[in-house]
């Protein structure tokens, strides 16, 4: 990342001193090329006698290999850049911290999910906490509060936006995606790096984590699954329309999840509403990759045949997600289904139970039906239902009665707790 990226403030970045303050190991996690070596070397500035281990370096990578113990010696604070790299390192890293259990001795980065390596001996239970770090959200970008989920808990259907954006406005921001790369890049050169980028995450990470036999096969399911982003994750009618065996189909999709190109949300029920359905939704964590995927730019999504309205719900359901990692409410984000065809696009559920449910809308106007799925939790949910809202295209906020609200959509990065 360059010194124009270097600028833009990570809400990971406090999050990530809070933790090596009081942790012995700090596993910086997330997408490839999301900034993960730059938030790294911006905390080891900040903390005196630290050195940094760049295993992408060949000698490195031999060193940590080689001689695993004396590659972790270090009195400050270790940063171990791609520590996936080397999983052989964790034994040592373990031993290390037994021995010396201050705070932040250790701080590693991840481009697979660190507990799916299939080598790792022992994934530091106590003595590990992880940070997720995501590709820019529209706040970090905007330089804006980031903060709806807390405002939604906190003001209900009191929040209220009047925005300058239109549809459009949206859709390039669907297309241009969060990795830094891409959002410094012309339109034309962003393809290029998105190219480059799955290329990288299928010869690379994917095979770090598992032998992959046919990999044009898993390149084909990657454009299938986008055509599929913001709908149900169904592996068996997958598997019949790629033609993917159903096992070599479930095994792709845990590897995809684990370099962090798609995530799946989980459905949600309670036990007022049995007839909830159990499947869980996907969702690419980048909706630029998606979009090229697809081969759709922001005029192609826009015609009527595009596909404006999943990549907008997804869009909003991964700026939910990257608030969740940094939220002061500690909500889960759901899905809900019913049999009956009853559906709310994201629910968010704090432990004691509060829900917040929102409908995603591509269009700049909301009809009464839009909310069909937000008056039936409403009703089952009783005192418990904080608020429902349709966030949509359009540029004003409008009630719709009791604890119901259409607003903005970019009220997700400016609506403040």
């Amino acid at each position: 990342m360059d010194s124009t990226q270097d600028l833009v403030p990570r809400k990971a970045s406090p999050l990530l001193a809070e933790a090596l303050n009081d942790t012995r190991v700090v596993t910086l996690n997330g997408a490839r090329q999301a900034g993960k070596s730059t938030l790294a070397r911006l905390a080891a500035q900040a903390s005196p006698n630290a050195q940094i281990r760049l295993l992408d370096d060949p000698a490195t990578l031999r060193s940590a290999r080689d001689d695993p113990a004396g590659f972790v010696e270090h009195d400050g604070l270790l940063v171990i850049d791609e520590v996936q790299l080397a999983p052989e390192l964790f034994r040592s890293i373990k031993l290390v911290v037994d021995t010396d259990p201050r705070p932040g001795r250790f701080l590693l980065t991840g481009s697979a999910q660190v507990l799916a390596l299939r080598q790792l001996p022992d994934a530091l239970p106590g003595r590990m906490e992880i940070v997720e770090l995501w590709p820019f959200s529209q706040g970090e970008l905007d330089r804006s509060a980031d903060a709806f989920i807390d405002a939604a808990f906190a003001h209900g259907p009191a929040i209220s936006r009047t925005s300058t954006l239109h549809k459009r406005d949206y859709l390039e921001r669907v297309v241009r995606g969060g990795f830094p790369e891409a959002v410094r890049r012309s339109s034309r050169r962003r393809a290029a790096f998105f190219d480059s980028y799955l290329t990288s995450l299928i010869e690379r990470d994917v095979s770090q984590l598992a032998m992959i036999e046919r990999r044009r096969d898993l390149r084909r399911l990657l454009a299938m699954l986008a055509g599929h982003s913001a709908g149900l994750l169904v592996p068996a009618a997958l598997a019949t329309t790629s033609g993917i065996p159903r096992t070599t189909l479930n095994r792709y999709i845990e590897l995809l999840t684990a370099v962090f190109l798609i995530k799946q949300i989980p459905a949600w029920s309670a036990s007022q509403t049995q007839r909830a359905i159990g499947t869980p939704k996907l969702a690419f964590v980048d909706t630029g990759i998606a979009a090229h995927l697809l081969g759709q730019d922001a005029t192609r999504l826009g015609e009527p045949d595009g596909a404006a309205g999943p990549m907008i719900e997804t869009f909003v359901l991964m700026e939910l997600s990257r608030q969740l990692t940094w939220s002061i409410e500690r909500a889960s984000l759901y899905h809900y289904r019913t049999i009956d065809k009853v559906e709310v696009d994201a629910v968010l559920e704090t432990p004691d139970g509060r829900v917040v449910a929102i409908e995603v809308k591509a269009g700049a106007t909301v009809r009464a039906e839009d909310l069909a799925g937000l008056r039936h939790l409403r009703q089952r949910l009783g005192s418990r239902f904080v608020a429902g809202y349709v966030l949509y295209t359009g540029q004003q906020t409008l009630p719709f009665g009791d604890r119901l609200r259409a607003i903005p959509i970019d009220a997700l990065w400016s609506a403040v707790p």
